[in-house]
């Protein structure tokens, strides 16, 4: 991902976001992240995955289908209170750099 040291961040508030929409599994984030321009591969977003639940941001849980076994991730209280601290810094920042946006 180019510009990676400026953008994981943003990467990482996205995958809270939608953590705390429902649950979410590696390959619908990185084709939801693809949607948005991110070129994010699952050697970079599994271990990220990893470490925001390490950090207490995620839970995750192993769900069978099949034969298959999925780990599927969702936003901890933790998390959700993160995000919403992260949404109002978003805010501050986008209204300073994007002074014609209504923020």
């Amino acid at each position: 991902m180019e510009y990676q040291d400026l953008l994981s961040g943003f990467v990482r508030l996205h995958v809270l976001y939608h953590a705390a929409k429902g649950d979410l599994h590696g390959l619908w984030m990185i084709e939801e992240l693809a949607r948005h321009g991110y070129k994010v591969s699952a050697g970079t977003l599994y271990p990220m995955l990893h470490s925001l639940e390490k950090k207490g941001y995620l839970a995750s849980r192993i769900e069978r289908i099949g034969r298959t076994r999925r780990r599927t991730y969702n936003a901890t209280p933790y998390g959700l209170v993160a995000l919403e601290r992260a949404k109002e810094k978003a805010k501050e920042l986008f209204r300073e750099i994007l002074p014609d946006s209504t923020g």
